[in-house]
């Protein structure tokens, strides 16, 4: 059976192909470091690439490459890189692409630690950076410079909810010689495929959406061609940052139901949104399924559906951020998202306070921002827990 001419839902269940030889209905955990060869000529057949066998779980395992060719199928790509984390998959890319001189554009509002990283240790391999709004076409392309090696995105961005014009961005990269590299963890495969509307590398932090259970940490990387998956992955084995076989099981389970997951939150996050664009302590929503965000027609044409995260600016600030927090009940206050249950975060007091107070305003990541990310509860419960917690806010 070919499973790439399968629906998606098909390929969430059936995607790895693999077959387990004692009959098992899903894939083993082939918890082992290392695996034994039939005989001398095949170690050396192994080694050589001219067998497809086994040799040392930090280089491959069945059970971590059954979810590697189920998410490079979901994604319509060549092949999947997992890692430990979602940070070791930014890192692989930033590894494999650049050197030293080398110029990263990134957008301003992304993952706290995509941006950290890239701005306090890549300097000291020479690696220059600059962050813009990249919903602005214009600011990315004046960002370009002779050395501009990448461009990493995400979006929807992290945690505005701006949404960037994927395809208007490749072109304008490849016109220069530039790859693209998209962090799609907010919408995961089953929104979102940035590969099909042009760029040359996708990651996630499976942690995410894609494992749904908040009982995971990995990452995973899909490229377009076979020359960057190579590369990528001589780079995560090299830097030793795989994944571990019983991770890779857990996340291959989550997975199966990601659809009937974001169905629901999405179902939820609508309902919500539109209560939080009424409620008087609520200065502005920002969320894709609203026709009041600004890229709500791009969003349209670029995901099969807004998404189950929401952004929302509260009246009074920060200390407004602060005691919203300390008042919610039925939603945890925690970072992470795209779980089952609803997790709510204040970024400036939180995920994002390590930027200044100028890259913070240049990000857009205000003082009352509250950034929520909707589970699979019942909704009603949802929102009256938003509520009984903003009736405490000043």
């Amino acid at each position: 059976m070919d499973i790439k001419d399968k629906g998606f839902n098909s390929k969430l269940v059936h995607g790895g192909g693999f077959h387990d030889p004692l009959g098992s209905a899903v894939t083993p955990i082939y918890q082992t470091s290392t695996f034994s060869f039939q005989n001398a000529d095949h170690g050396a057949q192994c080694f050589s690439g001219e067998s497809d066998g086994f040799i040392y779980t930090r280089l491959g395992n069945p059970t971590i490459i059954d979810l590697e060719k189920t998410i490079a199928a979901l994604e319509n790509g060549y092949g999947g890189i997992a890692t430990s984390s979602g940070m070791a998959a930014v890192n692989t890319v930033y590894l494999g692409v650049l050197s030293a001189g080398a110029h990263v554009i990134g957008h301003n509002a992304i993952y706290g630690p995509s941006r950290a990283i890239m701005e306090t240790l890549y300097p000291k391999f020479k690696v220059e950076s600059t962050f813009v709004d990249a919903t602005d076409l214009k600011q990315v392309a004046d960002a370009i410079k002779p050395n501009t090696k990448l461009i990493f995105l995400e979006s929807p961005a992290n945690p505005t909810i701006g949404i960037t014009d994927i395809p208007a961005v490749c072109e304008i990269a490849h016109k220069n010689g530039i790859l693209v590299c998209v962090d799609n963890t907010f919408c995961s495969p089953y929104l979102q495929q940035p590969l099909e509307l042009g760029a040359d590398i996708v990651l996630h932090s499976m942690t995410k959406f894609i494992n749904g259970h908040a009982d995971v940490v990995a990452g995973i990387i899909v490229t377009k061609t076979q020359e960057h998956y190579k590369m990528l992955r001589s780079v995560m084995v090299n830097m030793g940052c795989n994944m571990d076989p019983h991770q890779a099981f857990l996340t291959r389970r989550g997975l199966k139901t990601l659809a009937l997951r974001i169905d629901r939150a999405q179902q939820n996050s609508i309902v919500i949104a539109e209560y939080l664009e009424k409620h008087p302590k609520v200065e502005w929503v920002m969320y894709p399924g609203l026709k009041s965000h600004p890229q709500y027609e791009l969003g349209k044409r670029q995901m099969k559906g807004p998404g189950a995260m929401i952004s929302f600016g509260l009246k009074g600030g920060f200390k407004a951020g602060k005691t919203m927090m300390n008042n919610v009940k039925l939603a945890l206050l925690a970072v992470s998202l795209g779980g089952i249950e609803t997790l709510i975060q204040h970024p400036a007091s939180m995920t994002h306070s390590k930027l200044t107070a100028e890259a913070k305003l240049k990000a857009g990541i205000t003082d009352g921002l509250v950034r929520l990310s909707v589970g699979i509860e019942e909704v009603a419960d949802i929102i009256e827990d938003l509520g009984q917690a903003m009736a405490k806010v000043e």
